[in-house]
């Protein structure tokens, strides 16, 4: 067993002896919107890193045409300073966004939220969503169905506490045939350490012509699991 191992085994063990309580750092979720064309989709995820205490805000702006970051992007800011104040972070990265894409802009293009399930759910089905992609009824637009499928990728050097997982996500069609929309055979490194993934919800823009999948991604925290998100997006 290698030194890290032995550090992070001994940390989880003092941890269970000791009976404390801790919690993860859980991100919280702003979905941001689109652009006017429907071209790009955009959401934030911000809160307080465990272990630090540093605040952070990240954000994302993604090309709904071939699902692939925009130059530039994800847009990561963190405070190193355990008193500094979330919004610090969060107006940071905002301002970094906004040469991108007006907030106003995304926000006059948000869209629906068809569907969304919070990490503290735990009645609904974690790996299976059906929406109606807009509140209109009787329903005017044929339903999105969306699957996911944990995928075992064994260990990787960067992640000393066990083995880590991908995923795959598959939109469900009767009529035209499921779409493999994405097929993990490898993990990246600014995803972590991940242990689990749940399909959290699902935004549309007009009527689901354009869509964004947002998925949970669970992984290893310095006091307990992480909740982090990321979005894989669509057009019909």
């Amino acid at each position: 067993m290698n030194s890290w191992k032995l550090i992070g085994f001994a940390g989880m063990l003092s941890l269970a002896l000791s009976g404390t309580a801790f919690a993860g750092d859980a991100s919280e979720l702003n979905v941001l919107g689109f652009s006017a064309d429907g071209k790009i989709f955009a959401f934030e995820e911000f809160g307080i890193q465990d272990g630090s205490g540093f605040p952070y805000s990240n954000r994302f702006y993604i090309d709904t045409t071939t699902d692939k970051f925009l130059a530039d992007t994800p847009i990561r800011v963190r405070i190193d300073d355990e008193s500094a104040n979330l919004q610090a972070a969060r107006a940071q990265a905002r301002e970094q966004g906004g040469k991108i894409v007006a907030d106003d802009v995304l926000a006059e293009n948000r869209g629906f939220l068809a569907g969304f399930n919070a990490i503290t759910e735990i009645s609904a089905d974690p790996y299976r969503m059906t929406v109606n992609p807009r509140p209109v009824f009787p329903p005017i637009d044929a339903q999105l169905e969306f699957r996911l499928e944990e995928i075992s990728l064994g260990e990787v050097e960067r992640c000393p506490f066990g083995p880590i997982k991908g995923f795959k996500l598959v939109r469900v069609d009767a009529k035209s045939g499921d779409k493999v929309l994405q097929e993990d055979k490898s993990v990246p490194q600014s995803r972590g350490c991940p242990t689990g993934y749940r399909i959290g919800g699902v935004q549309t823009l007009e009527g689901g012509a354009t869509y964004a999948v947002l998925i949970s991604v669970i992984g290893h925290g310095f006091e307990g699991p992480d909740h982090r998100w990321l979005a894989v997006t669509g057009r019909q």
